[in-house]
């Protein structure tokens, strides 16, 4: 086997002393894989992405990062009035130099970029002016004009309607299968996760850690014990081909009502 791209081994954090948000962590990331975190609010997702772009420090353990970061956030605001090719031209800064002014090439390579996602036509709008989904899309185009080798995805489909979480999650697929990027993203969905990730590693608590192929690790008893909710992986046929997904059970209010004033009226 190749060396992994992302390796970690016992790997822990804490804010403050014996309060960990994280520990005992091991996982190992192939080069050109799509790799899912999943856990409920709390067992140290952001904590981890934050350790695997440097923004925080292990206090314990190892973690080995081979190849370039570009990390897109679940929420990307900005103060000034860029336009989508500024923003992707941000992707170069580590080439083009702090006073120094983009080249030709540069723009020509964020505009390709943006190409890439269906965003050129955009590339003069106003940031600022641009749907949930398309902001999520130039950020893309900025990661891969960065030339990164992995990009670090915080809750990428988070906010965005049905068809731009469909668009997204097939240019995340796009990226790992034609340009051997390393997707490495959390995700409150793990019908997502089933979609589009090779791995996952399911976080149910300090030190307890799953950690496997998603298409092995994701059963309905490993998630219903994860999120402490009903969920179904279902089977079905689309357009000639065969489809899983996960489904949460929600009972609906009239049928839980029903249900109860049957329950009151046999006693």
């Amino acid at each position: 086997m190749s060396e992994p791209v992302i390796s970690l081994t016992n790997l822990g954090y804490f804010y403050r002393p014996n309060q960990w948000a994280l520990r005992h962590c091991d996982m190992r990331v192939a080069r050109g894989c799509v790799f899912a975190l999943l856990g409920p609010n709390g067992r140290g997702k952001t904590t981890l992405l934050h350790l695997l772009i440097g923004a925080l420090k292990p206090c314990e353990g190892s973690l080995v990062v081979n190849g370039r970061i570009a990390f897109v956030p679940q929420l990307f605001e900005v103060t000034f009035d860029y336009t989508a090719l500024d923003m992707a031209l941000m992707g170069r800064a580590r080439k083009i130099g702090m006073f120094s002014q983009p080249s030709r090439a540069d723009e020509e390579a964020a505009l390709a970029a943006l190409d890439r996602f269906g965003m050129a036509d955009y590339a003069e709008r106003p940031f600022g002016e641009l749907s949930g989904g398309q902001r999520q899309l130039v950020i893309f185009a900025r990661a891969l004009v960065a030339e990164a080798d992995i990009l670090v995805l915080d809750e990428p489909t988070s906010a965005l309607d049905l068809e731009n979480q469909s668009l997204v999650l097939e240019r995340i697929s796009a990226l790992a299968r034609d340009d051997g990027l390393t997707i490495v993203m959390s995700t409150h969905h793990p019908h997502h996760a089933l979609a589009v990730a090779d791995e996952a590693l399911l976080m149910r608590g300090q030190g307890d850690y799953l950690f496997g192929k998603s298409c092995d690790l994701l059963t309905e008893d490993n998630l219903c014990s994860l999120y402490r909710a009903p969920l179904r992986r279902i089977a079905f046929e689309h357009e000639g081909h065969e489809i899983e997904t996960i489904a949460p059970i929600l009972i609906p209010a009239k049928t839980a009502r029903d249900h109860s004033q049957r329950t009151v009226g046999a006693e």
